[in-house]
């Protein structure tokens, strides 16, 4: 086998199939959550998804412990970080707060870690929530957005755990996308001598680019097909097929054309 097919099947995860009962559950349940998203009040409907997804029953509201739980259920009861900032669009915002926090509690609840169920539903969830959602994305647990309404995402993203996306100033995500886990990007910074004084500045990753384990990008492109190192921290931007690593990031290298070894 030539090293350069050794490297391409090394890439490819093991196939983890559910049963075909199993499945049609998951897809059922998540095409019905979409489609009570669009009936009556978003609010009630959420609560009620929670709820149930929590295993709470009419009357747990009197007992003094569960109630704090039927009571976050419901997003009108629940404050969110974005709500607080000062730059929030509120018009835009407000129809998103339940989805952003059924995001949320989803990932928290005892399915949150099903990780077949958890990208079909994340990635119903997105196509309501971000600006632009492309095809065949995968969103894994505890991933962080701060609007929504200001993230775009291409086709074939996948985007790990514990990721941060910051998209108060504009975040666009080309297609073919890698995000690794723990990874943030950051639209906005502030001054250095006043914390209040706040710039917006949109970022680009441009397609096929990687911000590998732990690295962040603060308010700088990443350019078509380039890197991040792990642990890297990005304040210059960095051109096409560019590896950029270290504290603060340098560009460290070029990708080798396709055919070239590394």
């Amino acid at each position: 086998m030539s090293i350069e097919r050794e490297r391409a099947e090394r890439r490819f995860l093991r196939p983890v199939g559910v049963g075909d009962a199993e499945a049609n559950a998951y897809e059922k349940f998540v095409a019905d959550v979409d489609a009570r998203l669009d009936k009556g009040d978003r609010d009630d409907e959420v609560a009620a998804i929670l709820r149930g997804l929590y295993g709470l029953k009419p009357g747990d509201e009197r007992d003094p412990l569960r109630a704090i739980v039927w009571h976050s259920c419901d997003p009108r009861h629940a404050t969110l970080e974005p709500e607080y900032y000062r730059d929030v669009d509120k018009v835009r915002y407000g129809p998103l707060k339940p989805l952003h926090w059924l995001w949320i509690m989803f990932d928290r609840s005892p399915i949150g870690r099903n990780l077949h169920l958890g990208v079909l539903f994340r990635r119903m969830l997105a196509q309501r929530l971000f600006k632009r959602c492309g095809k065949n994305i995968k969103i894994f647990h505890d991933v962080e957005f701060t609007y929504g309404y200001n993230l775009e995402v291409g086709d074939n993203v996948v985007i790990h755990r514990g990721t941060l996306l910051d998209d108060r100033g504009g975040l666009v995500i080309g297609n073919n996308v890698s995000i690794s886990d723990y990874a943030n990007v950051y639209t906005h910074d502030h001054h250095v001598l006043d914390i209040g004084n706040i710039a917006m500045r949109p970022v680009k990753i441009g397609d096929g680019a990687r911000i590998t384990y732990h690295a962040t990008v603060l308010c700088v492109d990443v350019g078509e097909d380039a890197i991040v190192a792990s642990h890297g921290l990005l304040r210059k931007p960095i051109g096409p097929h560019q590896i950029a690593g270290g504290v603060p990031a340098k560009v460290i290298g070029e990708k080798p054309k396709p055919g070239k070894s590394v």
